[in-house]
């Protein structure tokens, strides 16, 4: 019973900050759709901020498995770098709560926001990173530092897929992977 009252709780106030952004959520408005008493929430979360990272943090797994599932053993590092990156970017593009902090971010510039997204880019980067260490150590690239790697591949990406569109039409995925390729990946091929 308690299980269920605190999934409740998770699931309506993942909606509440996927509608209303987190500066604009309360917990009176959790409390109601989740069909609880305000006071019900406090028994699991100390606060709004708690709440928030429980939800943040199961959207940052989400998002390793949707990373995670898009790699074949078939393809390259490259393609599946490529597969990684644009399946994360388009999660993040499609997903409403990740809308919702981006905007709000933007426009308010909400502290609690900005953490939160500093968190999901850090996670992005923490999932190249790993990758790129292993296929360092298969001598599959060149030695480097994964980190900074991993930082400009997800700027990359970010800068390809939601900058490019703001003034141009978007680009295919597949021209995505080859001005990825040239800008980035022939440096670090053997």
């Amino acid at each position: 019973m308690a299980s269920e009252k605190r999934r409740a709780i998770l699931e309506a106030a993942a909606k509440s900050f996927s509608y209303f952004g987190y500066k604009a959520t309360t917990m009176d408005q959790v409390a109601k759709a989740a069909n609880v008493g305000k006071g019900t929430i406090y028994t699991f979360f100390k606060n709004k901020e708690e709440l928030f990272g429980e939800i943040v943090s199961g959207l940052i797994h989400e998002m390793k498995q949707v990373a995670q599932e898009s790699l074949s053993p078939d393809l390259s590092f490259f393609e599946n770098v490529h597969r990684a990156l644009y399946r994360l970017l388009e999660f993040r593009k499609d997903h409403q709560l990740v809308l919702k902090l981006i905007q709000e971010e933007r426009e308010i510039g909400t502290q609690e926001v900005q953490e939160v997204m500093k968190q999901v880019d850090q996670a992005i980067i923490s999932f190249i990173k790993e990758k790129l260490e292993i296929a360092i150590q298969r001598g599959l690239i060149r030695e480097c530092d994964p980190e900074l790697t991993a930082f400009v591949m997800l700027r990359l990406y970010i800068a390809l897929i939601f900058d490019w569109e703001r003034k141009h039409e978007p680009l295919e995925k597949e021209h995505i992977a080859q001005l990825f390729e040239l800008y980035l990946l022939k440096g670090l091929s053997k």
